[in-house]
């Protein structure tokens, strides 16, 4: 008996453990509701011609959206946000974030506008999102960009002064695709290096499929994922402000407008502790 009620009670901890562990281990918040935009504003930049122009020196604004680029549809059986692509700009997370895993699915549309019409669809998850509106091309915060684009998701930009060390080899005069074994290069406006590192290999589903998007943030390191697959890791993320280089550790979340159509669901976020394992 007193074996019999020693193995039940340490059979009990386990499952009370394992259970407790699985709590924790799933703290997901879900940044879209699957109604509406609540919890996110809009911001367009001035309208463009098709060469890419301004218009005017006047930017749509925030929370104006007269054309409704971004709303709600239903798709393949659910509600979910629809980024029309006509116009340049973002919908933007009211809260900021730090030190957490962001999930969400994508999948490109049909409709493509002025000058991308015809060429790779385009968007982006901007994250890390601070100061003005519209810093960048006149359309998106100051962040670092988790590029989404045919062929080339899980790429980095530094927008309007972000930047990142990332380990890179040089493919030509203007190109670095990151390599975890590479010499570590600063891109950013600034640097030689320039902006934009291109991501290892290539994980994305063809058009009209739905992908999932992982990023990880902790402390100055973040890490893209494409379907599941590593396409690079950042360190020292950082801005330029005023001549002087800053952390930039935490920030709001944008899902660009940039010429194409594309649909975001299952939008999620928790916080965490540590990264992945390399």
């Amino acid at each position: 008996m007193k074996k019999t009620g020693l193995a039940f009670a340490v059979l009990f901890c386990a499952i009370a453990l394992a259970f407790t562990t699985t709590v924790k281990k799933d703290q997901w918040k879900t940044l879209f509701n699957g109604k509406d935009l609540s919890g996110w504003d809009t911001y367009l930049g001035p309208p463009l011609d098709d060469a890419g122009k301004p218009l005017t020196n006047q930017p749509v604004g925030l929370n104006n959206d007269p054309k409704q680029v971004f709303s709600v549809v239903k798709e393949d059986g659910e509600n979910v946000i629809r980024i029309s692509g006509e116009g340049w700009g973002a919908i933007i997370s009211h809260k900021e974030y730090e030190n957490y895993h962001l999930q969400l699915q994508f999948k490109w549309g049909a409709l493509s506008w002025g000058q991308k019409k015809g060429k790779k669809k385009d968007s982006g998850l901007l994250y890390h999102s601070v100061g003005k509106y519209g810093a960048d091309y006149g359309a998106w915060m100051r962040a670092q960009e988790f590029q989404v684009e045919e062929g080339n998701t899980g790429d980095y930009w530094g927008c309007a002064g972000g930047m990142a060390d990332i380990p890179a080899v040089k493919k030509s005069e203007t190109e670095y695709i990151y390599d975890k074994l590479g010499a570590m290069y600063t891109f950013s406006q600034q640097s030689a290096q320039g902006r934009h590192c291109i991501k290892q290999g290539d994980a994305e589903k063809p058009s009209g499929q739905w992908n999932t998007l992982d990023l990880y943030c902790h402390g100055d390191t973040s890490m893209h994922f494409v379907n599941g697959k590593l396409m690079m890791v950042l360190y020292h993320n950082r801005q330029m402000d005023s001549g002087q280089e800053l952390p930039l550790t935490k920030g709001k979340i944008q899902l660009q407008s940039e010429g194409a159509e594309l649909f975001y669901r299952q939008i999620r976020i928790q916080s965490i502790n540590k990264l992945p394992a390399l």
